[in-house]
């Protein structure tokens, strides 16, 4: 793995980052879903793919560029604290790079499926233990979210997330091995 920001990795943050953006500012970003939240956020799915394909600094950036765009455009209390807001966004992609490391040798659709679960769960854990922390919720409440919104939450990031990661993949592949190809010649 290569060590700092080569400007693929500050492409791929910047379009990442402006794909979590606009999927807030469009609502694009919330999947219809049967709870009593009514919807399913993926938001944090670029900061899960940014981390997965090019590490969790590039996860971090991503994060932190979601959670900017959650605070900026907040409209109720809660998300207006950048603790909340902006804080536990920055470790979205962090973790989901260190899951997806930790499964990537036992089987890598595993990895990729864990990596988006569990950097969901990481956004929902975070995000409402900073809101119980700083007493904008119980922990009662927190927790009913947690079980009612953020679990399938994590399944929609799971299934995009394995979705996009294993096209990019596949293409990324094929373009190296074109690229080996041509070299060759």
């Amino acid at each position: 793995m290569e060590k700092g920001l080569s400007v693929r990795r500050i492409v791929i943050a910047g379009v990442l980052g402006a794909i979590a953006i606009l999927l807030g500012v469009s609502r694009l970003g919330y999947i219809p879903v049967p709870t009593p939240a009514g919807n399913a956020t993926i938001m944090h799915v670029p900061a899960i793919i940014g981390g997965i394909i090019e590490g969790p600094i590039v996860g971090l950036i991503i994060g932190l560029i979601f959670g900017v765009s959650s605070f900026l455009d907040a409209t109720v209390p809660l998300f207006k604290d950048p603790l909340v807001s902006i804080f536990p966004r920055l470790f979205i992609g962090v973790i989901a790079f260190f899951v997806y490391f930790g499964f990537k040798r036992f089987n890598e659709y595993v990895a990729i499926g864990a990596a988006g679960f569990v950097g969901s769960m990481t956004n929902t854990i975070l995000v409402l233990g900073m809101a119980v922390i700083r007493g904008y919720f119980t922990l009662s409440v927190a927790l009913g979210v947690a079980i009612a919104n953020g679990i399938p939450e994590a399944i929609v990031a799971l299934i995009v997330t394995l979705a996009i990661v294993t096209s990019w993949k596949k293409i990324g592949g094929s373009i190296k091995k074109k690229s080996k190809i041509s070299e060759d010649i």
